[in-house]
């Protein structure tokens, strides 16, 4: 009899897993695929992989010359998609036995195979029946398949990164961060890139100023953006590798697919309840069956693997007998677009919907000494803070680490700061972070840099 059997090893899984190891509890986690799920296997750690090789790449034919390196030839410098592939591959190695070290050291028992739930207190795996006061489902996603009236290629993300030939033309479907993260990666090796997004915007989750900020990008580099677009009604016209979209040819020999997500699978012999696309839970993470939870990405509350881990957290603490608070509203959301954006708390548009009285302060990156020496100095730290006391009420950056940035914004708002707060920090000179600092001295109105 095992106290918790988790299915599933990705974020949510593998954290939960190893907590309750740590905490005594006699635990299996079952993989039926890759140790880490699709985040580390082949979603955040081979897409950032990637990007760094691709950002490497751009900087040398780019840059070289005006950092002082002479002697470099742009038209004899190439990127070679398989051996970047054949490292981020490296990476995934290393960190997969790592994962697979910590949860044996936890004493987890790992089981290969697929998982059947047979009851609120059993699964059958490979016809091992096993026994358990508590299941975890921790499932993840997949893209949701694209109908469409032609025969184009489509691929999604987790087919993108691998050893493969990647054509002229592009198509990325969506309007996720990760869409935008693809064609920004593919523009780099010089490939023609059209966005489609389903609806009328892009980064729909992203505050205003943060998704101005992407379009503008978008067009600088451009990339088509075409809104409003059905790529499966638009199917039909694609003839001789062309798509005709609001009149105009967009060249296409592949598709990737980064559109909505939905659950992936679980056999069950119990009905449990879904919504939406996704496994329902209450605000426990428990499912419609009593014992039997669900957390990260199938439960549909957040597509971001640190969320998933927290939710891993709070249900074993919650098992263990520990009410901890998960405030969703205090989680960072990272976009890996080039240069990052990332963001906390309220947005500009939620606040004033709340009629609430807010303050913005702002500080550009290009004002920075440490982003100028560094070559990279796009973007910028916004701070929305309560008019009457200061407290910080949400922060928006995009900068070229604004995804590591966000975290001292996380800080924060966990603390319930104030701009008085952040501007009384001293920051070490020279480095990016110290833009927060400006940023709370603009609120107080006291700017030193601006």
């Amino acid at each position: 009899m095992y106290d918790i059997i988790i299915i599933g090893s990705g974020p949510a899984g593998y954290v939960a897993a190893i907590r309750a190891g740590q905490t005594g509890l006699k635990t299996a986690i079952i993989e039926k695929e890759s140790i880490g799920g699709m985040c580390l296997n082949w979603g955040c750690i081979p897409s950032k992989a990637m990007l760094e090789s691709l950002k490497l790449y751009s900087r040398v034919i780019k840059e070289a010359s005006r950092f002082g390196i002479d002697g470099i030839d742009p038209k004899q410098v190439s990127f070679n998609w398989n051996k970047a592939i054949k490292r981020s591959d490296g990476i995934v190695k290393k960190m997969t036995s790592g994962i697979e070290y910590l949860l044996k050291k936890s004493d987890v028992e790992i089981i290969k195979g697929e998982a059947r739930i047979v009851s609120n207190n059993s699964i059958n795996v490979d016809n091992r029946l096993l026994q358990t006061k508590t299941i975890i489902i921790a499932i993840g996603t997949h893209y949701k398949e694209l109908k469409l009236q032609s025969n184009i290629e489509v691929i999604d993300p987790k087919e993108l990164y691998k050893e493969r030939e990647i054509p002229q033309n592009v198509v990325v479907v969506g309007n996720s961060p990760v869409t935008i993260e693809i064609a920004q990666a593919l523009k780099i090796m010089g490939k023609e890139v059209a966005i489609l997004s389903p609806n009328d915007v892009i980064m729909p989750k992203a505050d205003n100023y943060i998704r101005d900020f992407m379009i503008q990008k978008l067009k600088k580099d451009r990339i088509k953006l075409y809104l409003n677009t059905d790529i499966e009604s638009i199917s039909k016209s694609y003839a001789n590798g062309v798509f005709t979209v609001e009149d105009r040819e967009v060249p296409c020999q592949l598709i990737i697919n980064t559109s909505d997500r939905v659950a992936n699978t679980i056999l069950s012999d119990i009905d449990i309840e879904y919504k939406n696309g996704y496994i329902s839970t209450d605000p426990n993470y428990m499912t419609s069956q009593k014992g039997v939870y669900a957390i990260g990405d199938v439960n549909g509350v957040s597509m971001y693997a640190h969320v998933a881990s927290a939710q891993g957290l709070y249900v074993i603490n919650k098992l263990n007998g520990i009410d901890q608070k998960l405030d969703l509203a205090k989680i960072p959301m990272n976009m890996y677009t080039i240069p990052e954006a990332a963001q906390i708390g309220y947005t500009q548009e939620q606040l004033n919907d709340m009629g609430q009285d807010f303050k913005v302060s702002e500080f550009p990156i290009s004002a920075n000494g440490k982003a100028q020496t560094e070559g990279n100095a796009e973007g910028f730290v916004r701070i929305l803070s309560e008019k009457k006391y200061g407290e910080v009420l949400g922060v928006q950056i995009i900068a070229p680490n604004a995804t590591d940035m966000i975290n001292e914004a996380s800080a924060y708002m966990q603390l319930e700061s104030t701009i008085y707060d952040i501007a009384g920090t001293i920051h070490t000179h020279p480095t990016i972070s110290e833009v927060f600092m400006e940023a709370g001295f603009e609120a107080v109105d006291r700017a030193i840099h601006k």
